[in-house]
């Protein structure tokens, strides 16, 4: 009784043990195979990546454009500058050319006045009508430079000898106090406020002796 009693324990135990090895531990991973929670995390980084590389290259194109715009904006001011320097370059040489246009058109009026004075002496071969014609264009001409041009005549002889206006190449003793214009060999010219050429004078001087007078009196 016992004996049958061992055996059917033994058959129990034997059944338990088998049913044991074929379950499969709890929580245990299948070499080969990700977890169930695992596969879905994966595909979303796969997506997120992707995203990123799209506008990443989005990005890199739009900065191709932006370069490209750039450039050919830089090009076409470039072009304009270059343009524009030329321009500038042509209008000043044009204006250093006919800079004295203007003081050549009445220079003409003169030569016209002269070439009349000489075809009405020839005409009346009187020299005091052409000396009186000349003496006129003369003034005409004087007046028109002064009033247009700003060139005026240094008036000289009688004046006090100033060496910022003249140019005293003949000197002479006199009976003079200071050195005075006596005589003007070539007439100065100021051009507005300065000096064009300085005028050509004889000066008389104080003696030697009404020197020594002077410095006697001091």
């Amino acid at each position: 009784m016992s004996n049958e009693i061992d055996a059917d324990a033994k058959e129990t135990v034997s059944a338990e043990q088998e049913e044991c090895a074929t379950e499969e531990p709890a929580g245990e991973v299948v070499k080969g195979e990700a977890p169930e929670e695992e596969k879905p995390s994966r595909g979303k980084r796969k997506h997120s990546q992707n995203a990123e590389l799209e506008a990443l290259k989005d990005k890199v194109a739009g900065l191709e454009a932006e370069n490209a715009e750039l450039r050919n904006d830089y090009l076409r001011k470039h072009a304009d500058f270059e343009n524009f320097r030329k321009r500038m370059l042509r209008e000043k040489e044009e204006a250093v050319k006919y800079a004295n246009a203007n003081l050549l058109v009445d220079l003409i009026g003169i030569l016209d006045d002269f070439e009349r004075a000489m075809k009405s002496s020839e005409e009346s071969k009187d020299f005091d009508a052409l000396y009186a014609g000349i003496e006129i264009i003369e003034k005409q001409f004087a007046g028109m430079l002064e009033r247009k041009y700003g060139l005026k005549r240094i008036q000289s002889q009688g004046e006090q000898f100033n060496p910022e206006l003249h140019e005293a190449i003949f000197a002479e003793e006199g009976d003079t106090d200071s050195q005075i214009v006596v005589e003007d060999y070539q007439k100065g010219y100021m051009l507005h406020e300065r000096v064009l050429r300085h005028a050509k004078v004889k000066v008389l001087k104080p003696s030697d002796g009404q020197n020594t007078t002077q410095e006697e009196k001091a």
